[in-house]
């Protein structure tokens, strides 16, 4: 079946008397017109324009459909107005879940520009561990979420949306001060740390940068980054966690970071959905999200 463009162009070649006049008409460069209309004579293996002098006219095949296209380009345009009516009449909903870091420091960006986008849409997001917010996903209690694991999850597709940096923190009254070296994969698994809690995108991390060693007992395991960061403030442990998280206190010499050697501390930032393809806002924002490639380190 002919695609609806290529009957609005071919009515208006109709109407206008070329070709040209024809794919201005309908906002189209006269390159594309002449391939959409080659692409119809080739599927219906019939001419339905030919190219004179004094410009286009219509073949029998041509003058056959547009007579019945605009009955459908009328039509097409009726249900276009119902649909617009019938959303006036309901507001957009679109239900997302976020881990702690994206939901504290990036996702407040990306629903400010979503927002620009849909003016009408009622977001609304839900802040858990990255387990809980897959699980979320998974139930269809959310249509979206964000999560910081290194590994995305089998049975969701998902996509890196941006790459966060982790940092090995101090309070500035800890003996690590003084050290001149820098801390190593083995020294940082037989320190007790003051950690997220397990099935939090920054401590499922930190596991993996330590793996295969085995870390010892944390000194604190704690639900929230600002818990665990103001433990570190208060010099209980070392704590790792995302520089967006500990950007402010590190510039307000509160926290310092120690550097480290032998791994690496980053991890990627995901999108998670049900069911693709992702559709309206939800793709909005996803590409919203991604646009930063990285998330914006202090």
């Amino acid at each position: 079946m002919p695609d609806l463009k290529a009957l609005e162009l071919l009515v208006a070649v109709h109407d206008e008397g070329s070709l040209g006049a024809g794919a201005r008409a309908v906002g189209m460069a006269q390159p594309n017109a002449s391939r959409l209309v080659a692409r119809l004579e080739r599927d219906l293996q019939q001419r339905v324009v030919v190219r004179r002098p004094q410009g286009a006219q219509l073949t029998p095949v041509g003058v056959m459909l547009v007579e019945h296209a605009r009955e459908i380009l009328a039509a097409t345009r009726r249900l276009e107005r119902a649909i617009d009516a019938l959303q006036g009449q309901t507001i957009p909903e679109l239900r997302l879940a976020a881990s702690l870091t994206v939901a504290e420091h990036l996702a407040p960006t990306w629903l400010t520009e979503l927002r620009r986008r849909h003016p009408r849409l009622l977001a609304s997001m839900t802040v858990a561990n990255s387990t809980v917010v897959v699980d979320q996903v998974r139930r269809g209690v959310v249509e979206l979420g964000f999560v910081e694991g290194p590994e995305p999850a089998a049975d969701l597709p998902s996509t890196v949306v941006a790459r966060d940096e982790l940092a090995l923190v101090i309070g500035v009254d800890h003996p690590w001060m003084d050290r001149t070296s820098p801390v190593g994969a083995a020294e940082l698994a037989g320190t007790p740390l003051v950690t997220r809690e397990r099935g939090s995108g920054t401590r499922e991390a930190l596991d993996a940068a330590l793996a295969p060693l085995e870390p010892c007992r944390p000194a604190l395991e704690l639900s929230s980054n600002a818990a665990v960061r103001a433990s570190a403030v208060t010099g209980t442990a070392p704590a790792v966690l995302s520089l967006l998280a500990v950007a402010d206190a590190v510039h307000d010499g509160h926290l310092a970071v120690v550097p480290t050697e032998g791994f690496t501390l980053e991890r990627q930032l995901r999108a998670v959905w049900r069911r693709d393809p992702l559709r309206g806002a939800a793709a909005d924002l996803v590409s919203i999200a991604a646009r930063t490639g990285r998330a914006p380190l202090p």
